[in-house]
């Protein structure tokens, strides 16, 4: 597509993405020097701030990122009927020797993070911009978050409660429960490293490397110490992920820009070569499925070489999205993306439970049946989904208030994080079990009921 002056328009919004990520920082550098958030409003540079367009590399990377999360999950699930009539599942993708290799390129969670830290730090200084304020930022992350949770939460109490009183197993209810509730340890993650994006931003415009220095300090520092005290790990769902974040924070500031390609492939080269030595001398086990469940360092490194290989294929992810059909596509899963995440599991889980307690047929495992069967799972979660997307994909949307509403107080704000916190740390340390899926469901609503509507600036 050219532009009148023969520029062709991935060009013409690289280069503005590049003048916007360098207009972000002036205004980081300037608020540093004690200007006020009403004179950046006023000032014509400021005006330009708050209307940077979208980043459509971004976009675009969610979207794959996506995309291989659910395929992968339709390749690992293989719930298995036992001759004793218990029910197990295996992750039959992850006991493939060939699959360890595969997953370092396949582990896409850190760029989740890296995405999320580029597009984190945007939307803040955007708000602050605007004379928005933390608690206003925590109010619009949650609201994103959990009002497509809380019907997921739910849906599957009331789903497996419904076929714990049509005499459905127990066990079988309670394998679907912990199964279906796996995408929450992400959101409690993705939500931990959000909600800290304006204390991470501040520290950020200040001393860049030094705060990413320090957060991969307390990361090593808590892997050092998770033998001996191995609940002390999970302090690394808040580590891991904001040091990741933070690779974000440094490509929104342009400073992946300032690097030729031939460096950005030493970035990529570098970081897989630590990660070979550190997984070579068995610090580190080389599976990164492992190593995602509580995080550790390889997923930082992980990270680097993600976020670096993610500046690398701009330049062609833009053109890619400058395909009229191909920005379609992308658009329209990017603003169902938290629902897409959060369903697809719950129905591939609840598929395979309702295949389980029927007489279709179920190939075994790694058989040539089971593999062909693959891309039929895969098609049918996807036609489940449209019908969840029709009906619970426009809570995504964000519920704004009248021009003249007061803000909410920041007591509430800070309530609803304790609240939608307490179950969620519970379900990430103890399982998902039926109860907790009820109780989880009725905390969500309430944060829902506290947050409110968000004020219209935002």
């Amino acid at each position: 597509m050219e532009s009148a002056g023969g520029t062709p328009a991935a060009v013409r919004r690289w280069g503005n993405g590049m003048e916007s990520r360098r207009h972000i920082g002036f205004v980081a550098r300037t608020r540093a020097h004690g200007t006020s958030a009403d004179s950046a409003v006023a000032s014509p540079s400021a005006e330009k701030y708050t209307s940077v367009p979208r980043d459509v590399a971004i976009d675009f990377a969610r979207f794959i990122c996506l995309a291989l999360v659910v395929v992968g999950h339709c390749m690992m699930m293989s719930p298995v009927l036992n001759p004793d009539g218990t029910v197990t599942t295996e992750n039959t993708l992850a006991l493939q020797p060939w699959f360890v290799p595969v997953i370092w390129i396949v582990m896409v969670m850190p760029l989740f993070f890296v995405m999320g830290g580029v597009t984190g730090l945007q939307s803040w200084r955007r708000l602050r911009a605007r004379g928005g304020t933390g608690i206003e930022f925590a109010q619009l992350r949650l609201l994103r978050l959990i009002r497509p949770a809380t019907a997921l939460l739910t849906c599957m109490f009331l789903g497996l409660w419904a076929a714990r009183l049509l005499g459905v197993d127990q066990q079988v209810i309670q394998l679907m429960a912990s199964g279906a509730g796996m995408p929450l340890w992400f959101l409690a993650a993705y939500l931990t490293a959000q909600l800290a994006v304006p204390v991470l931003a501040r520290l950020h415009d200040r001393a860049p490397w030094l705060t990413l220095g320090a957060l991969v300090a307390a990361v090593i520092a808590v892997d050092c110490f998770r033998g001996a005290f191995p609940t002390l790990a999970f302090i690394n769902l808040v580590f891991v992920w904001c040091a990741v974040q933070q690779l974000g924070f440094l490509l929104a500031d342009g400073a992946a820009d300032r690097l030729s390609r031939t460096q950005l492939v030493a970035v990529v080269a570098g970081s897989n070569l630590v990660l070979g030595v550190v997984t070579g001398l068995d610090l580190y086990t080389g599976n990164m499925l492992v190593n995602l469940n509580p995080p550790n360092l390889c997923l930082f490194l992980l990270g680097i070489s993600q976020a670096a290989t993610l500046q690398l294929l701009r330049p062609g992810m833009e053109w890619l999205m400058s395909v009229q059909w191909i920005q379609a596509m992308v658009s329209v899963s990017g603003r169902r993306a938290m629902t897409i995440y959060l369903w697809h599991l719950p129905l591939l889980v609840a598929l395979s439970g309702v295949l389980l307690l029927t007489d279709f047929p179920k190939p075994a495992a790694t058989t040539a049946g089971w593999w062909w069967a693959r891309p039929l799972v895969l098609i049918a979660v996807i036609g489940l989904l449209i019908p969840v997307l029709a009906v619970f994909g426009r809570l995504e949307d964000r519920p704004i208030a009248g021009p003249h509403s007061r803000r909410r107080p920041g007591a509430a704000v800070v309530t609803a994080v304790v609240v939608v916190f307490v179950p969620v740390v519970d379900a990430a340390l103890n399982g998902l079990t039926l109860g907790l899926l009820g109780g989880g469901a009725v905390c969500f609503a309430l944060a829902v009921l506290l947050l409110g509507r968000v004020p219209a600036r935002a």
